[in-house]
């Protein structure tokens, strides 16, 4: 009922956001001349940040146009080589630009982007500083509201082979880039092709904030996981999805749900942000209003998870940690890390990470067991916290041109 509610209190807001942005837009216009008093500049920036505070974001755009190389420009072209129906890969390559009559030439990246209530394109960031060196594939998560009942459901066994088949389709001798969440998935699936002397197991798999052992340096949302019987969380955050969404009857964890647990990790924060919104609004600081803006829709831009993917990954990573046990299996396979030999393997933490804790990600190299010593590299990042792992200045300037170095030093995958 709580899913019915929220789609309800939407609807019923709906004349009011209206209504708000008619009267900001009449507030603001320069040909209204009340516009430049105080008080319609006050009027209009409260109505702004009311408008923005309560509509629902859609799934962002990728945006990401153009790259430039060697100070040559490159025009970015995007399009979807495989579907599924909670994904799809999507291809970032360059397309003819600069003075070169053909295209550079770059090594293959899979980036597996977190399905944790955040739409992928929130690594845009993320694929706009790697589409310079390499060959871009991303998976791009379905909101599950919008996919039907008939496709079925979709776990952590789904998810896993969903990964083996877009590294398959992406080819032999890619590089594999995990954001977070999809770490241990991701490390289950290198095993499970390893083990099968598949040539098509990556020559290296990068972990960035990944959740590999959460006992370790245990965080906030780690401890959650932990306080409450798995069952708490089946009953209390599984709901349908509504009519007339074209998912309705699914079971999913709603994303307005995931979103105010974010939203309430860092609420003093979040508040502060939109008082300064407010502030900056008044004074017309524009480059200070477009980047909180730029920020806050793609942060409230969130996307419903399958209840059977979610609940998987509750018990078997937060709860159970099987990765970390040597407990877990896949459709009744073993899932034995000892497999992984050819595959490089480098990890990268943030030094604040407040989501994934110092130590979490870096367990995969004792998991790893037989991956020779010249074949890993740690990294930690100073000063940065979870965001910053994958995105920002230091995620651009240092430790991009290291996962970069990691991938040409380890080119193709040879069993010792």
């Amino acid at each position: 009922m709580l899913y019915h509610f929220f789609e309800a209190t939407q609807a019923a807001l709906s004349p009011w956001r209206a209504a708000a942005h008619m009267n900001r837009l009449v507030l603001s216009n320069p040909a209204n001349p009340f516009s430049y008093s105080y008080p319609a500049k006050a009027a209009t920036a409260t109505l702004d940040v009311l408008e923005a505070a309560s509509r629902q974001y859609p799934k962002p755009a990728w945006n990401i146009d153009a790259v430039q190389i060697a100070g040559e420009d490159y025009p970015v072209e995007q399009h979807s080589v495989a579907r599924r129906a909670f994904c799809q890969l999507l291809r970032f390559d360059l397309g003819r630009g600069g003075s070169r009559a053909e295209k550079p030439k770059r090594p293959r990246m899979l980036v597996v982007a977190p399905l944790s209530g955040h739409h992928a394109t929130l690594l845009r960031g993320t694929v706009a500083r790697l589409v310079e060196d390499f060959d871009v594939f991303v998976t791009d998560w379905t909101d599950a509201r919008t996919v039907a009942q008939s496709a079925g459901a979709f776990g952590l066994d789904d998810y896993i082979e969903y990964v083996m088949d877009f590294m398959r389709e992406v080819g032999p001798n890619l590089h594999v880039l995990a954001v977070c969440q999809p770490g241990p998935a991701v490390l289950a699936a290198t095993a499970l092709l390893a083990a099968q002397s598949d040539v098509c197991q990556p020559a290296t798999v990068t972990l960035m904030g990944s959740p590999i052992d959460t006992r370790k340096s245990p965080t906030e949302p780690n401890l959650l996981a932990k306080s409450k019987p798995f069952e708490w969380f089946r009953d209390n955050l599984i709901m349908r999805v509504p009519f007339p969404n074209r998912g309705a009857m699914r079971s999913v964890y709603p994303g307005f749900l995931q979103l105010s647990g974010f939203m309430n990790m860092n609420l003093k924060r979040h508040l502060s942000a939109h008082q300064s919104q407010y502030e900056n609004l008044l004074r017309g600081n524009r480059e200070s209003v477009a980047a909180h803006r730029e920020f806050y829709d793609e942060y409230l831009a969130v996307m419903d998870l399958p209840a059977e993917y979610f609940l998987d990954t509750i018990r078997v990573v937060f709860q159970e940690h099987q990765i970390a046990e040597g407990t877990m299996r896949w459709r009744d396979t073993p899932v034995d890390l000892g497999h992984i030999r050819a595959t490089a393997l480098m990890t990268v933490e943030g030094e604040n990470d407040d989501i994934s804790g110092i130590g979490q990600t870096q367990a995969a190299h004792d998991l790893c067991v037989n991956i020779p010593a010249r074949k890993r590299l740690d990294y930690v990042q100073s000063d940065v916290g979870h965001y910053g792992v994958f995105n920002g200045r230091r995620w651009r300037t240092e430790i991009a041109p290291r996962i970069l170095d990691f991938a040409l030093s380890h080119p193709v995958p040879v069993c010792d």
